[in-house]
C-alpha cells in the first residue's frame, strides 16, 4: 500500500507524464495530426520547479486546480496549468502582422490572441508578440493558461429548470476599447446567440446557451472576444448571498 500512495497523490498532468498509458494502433492507416507547439507531457518530465506552488504541486500536497486557487499562492508557471489541469484545449483567435519602420528598414512582427478552455468551468485568454508565428502562438497559448480564470454557470432564465447550470446566471456586461458585450441568460437547448468570436470562448469556458447583444466595433476580433472574456470575469465580482446560488444553480468551475 505504501508503494501505490505517491501516485495517488499526484496531480493528474504528471500522473501521464511519468506513467503514460500505452499507445494502441488502431490498425487504420490514418496520419495523426501533430500537435501545435511543444509537448506537455515532456515539459512535465523535465519541470524543475521555481516557485512554493509548483513545489508543492510537484510533492503531492496540491493535486487538483481547486486546490491551487483556495492556497493563496500565485500562479507563475504554465506547468502548474499543464498538471493539475491536464488535457486544456486551444484555439488562435487572431494572427496580426506588425509592421514598422526602423532605421535598419521594416521590422515584421506577429502580434496573436489564443484561448484556452477545458470546456466545463475554466478559460483563459492572451495576447502574445513574436517574430514568427509558431513562436507567437505559443507565447500566447501560454499567457492564456496564465490568465485562467473559473467561470461561474447558472439557471438563470425562466424558462430553465432544474439541473446543472447550462447558461449564465444572470445578466452581465463585459468592455474591451470600444466592443461592448451583455451576456444573458437563456433556457437549456437555445445555444450560443452570439457572434461567431464570442461562441469559440464561450464554447472553451462551457456555457451551452446564451443570449447576447452587442455594441461597438464588434468586427474587431480581439477586442470582441477581450470583451466577452470580461463580461465572464465579471460574474466572479458580483456577490451572491447561499439562497441565490441555490435557486439559480450557480457552479463555480467544473461540474464535479
Amino acid at each position: 500500500m505504501s508503494e501505490e500512495n505517491p501516485i495517488q497523490n499526484m496531480a493528474p498532468g504528471l500522473l501521464a507524464a511519468f506513467a503514460p498509458a500505452p499507445e494502441t494502433d488502431a490498425g487504420d492507416g490514418q496520419r495523426r495530426r501533430r500537435r501545435r507547439g511543444p509537448d506537455p507531457l515532456l515539459a512535465l518530465r523535465e519541470w524543475q520547479p521555481k516557485t512554493r506552488l509548483g513545489q508543492k504541486v510537484m510533492a503531492g500536497e496540491i493535486v487538483t486546480y481547486e486546490q491551487a486557487l483556495d492556497s493563496g499562492l500565485p500562479i507563475r508557471e504554465v506547468q502548474v496549468i499543464d498538471a493539475l489541469l491536464p488535457g486544456l484545449e486551444d484555439d488562435v483567435i487572431k494572427v496580426n502582422m506588425v509592421q514598422r519602420m526602423t532605421d535598419s528598414g521594416r521590422r515584421v512582427r506577429f502580434n496573436v490572441m489564443a484561448c484556452v478552455g477545458n470546456k466545463d468551468g475554466y478559460v483563459g485568454l492572451g495576447m502574445a508578440k513574436a517574430k514568427e508565428v509558431p513562436m507567437a502562438i505559443e507565447k500566447a497559448i501560454i499567457a492564456a493558461k496564465l490568465n485562467l480564470i473559473r467561470v461561474q454557470r447558472g439557471n438563470g432564465s425562466w424558462e430553465s429548470s432544474a439541473g446543472p447550470g447550462t447558461s449564465v446566471p444572470f445578466m452581465v456586461k463585459g468592455r474591451s476599447a470600444s466592443t461592448r458585450v451583455t451576456l444573458m441568460p437563456a433556457a437549456a437547448g437555445k445555444g450560443l446567440v452570439i457572434g461567431e468570436t464570442g461562441k469559440r470562448v464561450l464554447q472553451l469556458a462551457g456555457v451551452t446557451d446564451v443570449l447576447s447583444r452587442t455594441s461597438g466595433q464588434t468586427r474587431t476580433t480581439i477586442n470582441y472576444a477581450a470583451a466577452t472574456f470580461n463580461a465572464l470575469k465579471e460574474l466572479n465580482r458580483t456577490r451572491v448571498t447561499p439562497e441565490q446560488k441555490e435557486r439559480l444553480h450557480i457552479r463555480h468551475g467544473r461540474m464535479i
